[in-house]
């Protein structure tokens, strides 16, 4: 009963919220949509897809051709539904995450099980029970549902709802064990963001785990099974556009070379405005590699025990770096934090980031009107904000990782700090 009034209220809370007058001017905040998500870009898509033009022909569109199809269809059927469909699927991406976390909670619990020979007797009391972990669910459906990110992002109506909704099924998928359903959301999500990719690694990892088979086997099967999805997305997708590859460039390509500087809270935008033209092919590789490929492997050899955790990181990294990232993208990977509400004890971080998350949140907006309204203050006001709220996420995504290690630490060795009798402090290096 309480999970049906938390639905509920979430739900009355953005369906109001998207037929209220600010609705047109949430929609437009530089914060919530950009170039690839913007319901404006959307439905300026369909206008020109519906009446015989190419929408790749221009600038303006750089959805996948799927989602085109998907939108085209709600606007010409039933367009009234809107607020109701977009309400629906950030409330189901929710349900899918509580039912996810449910799934992580059962593995945690298992290999909390498995590993109780080799802790410390001292650090025994640290280790989890049962209502301790039945309460993580819970945050992470609370978290989703009333975090602002989540409902900013739900009543701009952007595709980054769908996006959301493509993820959490893919880890559901994973945290499940059925290795097709994780593979065709995560492809379909790979298709229309193309972040989504550095997913592939450790949901190979827990399909690994929970089906409890031959592990290299595991990962050559689900790697090639997305591989498949992804490459039959993409023939679908030019099926739609009459046999023409031409978008790939206007949805992959646009994310790859970020030809678009419209301000977000990223941090491409500005340093490609700066940027001397001559240099900008080998920024824009240095950037992408930080974005797509310089953390998987590090971080997998380290962390190729913990999954979850590891796909919890890789979403965040992804959020900070990409090119266009918004608060959805946030508000997504916040959502899952409480899963490691164990670790926040040994997290020092906690107050900084807490208050720059709320000084970054209250500056953005207030320092975007300065600038592009009042005229009273320029770029770098705004940049500087941005810039403050990536730094503060990774000082989390590091905080969290860093506390993580301690705890397994101190599982292993207990809780006094001493190398041969004498005080030692843990450092991370």
């Amino acid at each position: 009963m309480a999970l049906m009034r938390k639905y509920f209220v979430a739900g009355i809370v953005r369906y109001w919220l998207i037929h209220t007058d600010y609705w047109q001017t949430i929609a437009n905040r530089v914060e919530i949509a950009t170039p690839l998500n913007s319901w404006k870009r959307l439905i300026e898509g369909v206008y020109l897809y519906d009446h015989g033009i190419d929408p790749y022909e221009g600038d303006s569109f750089h959805e996948s051709p799927i989602m085109l199809l998907f939108f085209h269809f709600i606007l010409k059927k039933v367009p009234y539904l809107l607020p109701l469909i977009f309400t629906f699927m950030d409330i189901l991406t929710a349900h899918i995450l509580y039912k996810t976390s449910k799934a992580f909670v059962r593995l945690f619990e298992e290999t909390q099980e498995k590993n109780k020979q080799h802790v410390a007797e001292e650090s025994k009391t640290m280790l989890l029970n049962k209502s301790q972990l039945n309460e993580a669910p819970d945050y992470v459906l609370s978290v989703y549902l009333f975090n602002p990110y989540s409902v900013l992002n739900c009543v701009g109506m952007t595709s980054t709802v769908t996006q959301n909704l493509l993820i959490s099924m893919s880890l559901w998928g994973a945290a499940s064990g059925q290795k097709l359903l994780a593979c065709i959301f995560i492809a379909l999500a790979t298709h229309q963001a193309l972040y989504p990719i550095l997913l592939v690694v450790p949901i190979s990892i827990l399909l690994a785990d929970v089906n409890k088979g031959c592990n290299k086997c595991s990962y050559i099967r689900t790697l090639l099974a997305f591989v498949l999805c992804w490459g039959f997305l993409i023939y679908i997708s030019a099926y739609i556009m009459d046999g023409s590859y031409r978008y790939v460039y206007n949805t992959y390509g646009f994310i790859l070379t970020v030809p678009d500087l419209k301000p977000n809270i990223g941090l491409f935008w500005y340093f490609f405005t700066e940027m001397f033209e001559h240099f900008r092919l080998l920024f824009v590789c240095a950037f992408q590699i930080n974005a797509l490929a310089l953390y998987v492997v590090p971080l997998t050899l380290r962390f190729h025990k913990e999954p979850v955790l590891l796909a919890t990181v890789l979403i965040a990294l992804s959020t900070i770096f990409r090119s266009y990232p918004c608060v959805g993208d946030v508000g997504f990977y916040l959502a899952l934090l409480p899963l490691w509400k164990h670790l926040f004890t040994f997290m020092q971080q906690k107050f900084i980031v807490g208050c720059a998350f709320i000084i970054t949140s209250v500056l953005g907006p207030t320092v975007w009107h300065l600038w592009i309204y009042s005229g009273s203050a320029n770029a770098n006001f705004f940049f500087g904000v941005t810039l403050s709220f990536a730094t503060a996420q990774i000082f989390l995504i590091t905080d969290l990782l860093f506390a993580y290690i301690k705890r397994e630490f101190t599982l292993k060795h207990g809780s006094s700090r001493r190398i041969d009798d004498k005080p030692a402090k843990l450092v991370l290096q």
